[in-house]
C-alpha cells in the first residue's frame, strides 16, 4: 500500500459487513430502537384577525365560484334532460290550458339563473368574510377570559 492511500473498503456505496463475518455475507443488522412518541400540549390563545380575514375571503370567493358553476351546470342538465318541457306540460295540465300558457325557460333562462347565482355568491362572500372576522375577534375576547383552546400535537 502506498502512503496516503486508504485500505480497500469494498465497492463504492457498499457498507462493510457487520457482525464480524469474514466470508462475504453481511451479518445481521440490528433494528433501530423504537422512537418514543413526542407530544406537545399547546394553547391557541390568540387568532390573528387579519389572517382570518384573508383566508375567509379566499375561501368564500372559491365557494362563490363553485356556486355559480354549479347553478349553470344544473340548469344545463335540466335543459338537456327535458325537465323544463315536462314541467311546462305538467303546469299546463294542472291549469287546464293545453295550449301552453307558461314556459319555465322564459322565466328562468340561463342568463337569469347565472346572474342570480352571481348575486348570491357576492352576498355570500361579503357575509362570510364579515362573519369570519367577527368570529376571530370574539374568539380573541373569549380566549383572554378562559385561556384559549388546548391542542395536543403528536409526532408519528
Amino acid at each position: 500500500m502506498q502512503p496516503g492511500q486508504r485500505p480497500f473498503q469494498g465497492q463504492a456505496g457498499q457498507r462493510p459487513a457487520q457482525g464480524g463475518s469474514s466470508q462475504g455475507t453481511p451479518g445481521l443488522v440490528k433494528p433501530a430502537p423504537k422512537a418514543k412518541v413526542r407530544r406537545a400540549r399547546l394553547l391557541v390563545s390568540k387568532v390573528d384577525p387579519w389572517s382570518v380575514l384573508k383566508m375567509a375571503f379566499l375561501l368564500s370567493v372559491a365557494l362563490g365560484i363553485v356556486t355559480v358553476v354549479a347553478a349553470i351546470v344544473l340548469w344545463t342538465v335540466l335543459d338537456l334532460t327535458g325537465i323544463f318541457d315536462q314541467v311546462d306540460s305538467l303546469l299546463g295540465t294542472l291549469a287546464g290550458s293545453e295550449g301552453g300558457g307558461f314556459e319555465l325557460k322564459k322565466v328562468a333562462s340561463l342568463g337569469q339563473v347565472a346572474s342570480f347565482a352571481t348575486i348570491i355568491a357576492v352576498v355570500n362572500v361579503v357575509l362570510l368574510t364579515a362573519l369570519s372576522m367577527l368570529s376571530a375577534v370574539l374568539y380573541n375576547i373569549s380566549a383572554t377570559l378562559v385561556g384559549g383552546v388546548g391542542v395536543t400535537l403528536t409526532d408519528d
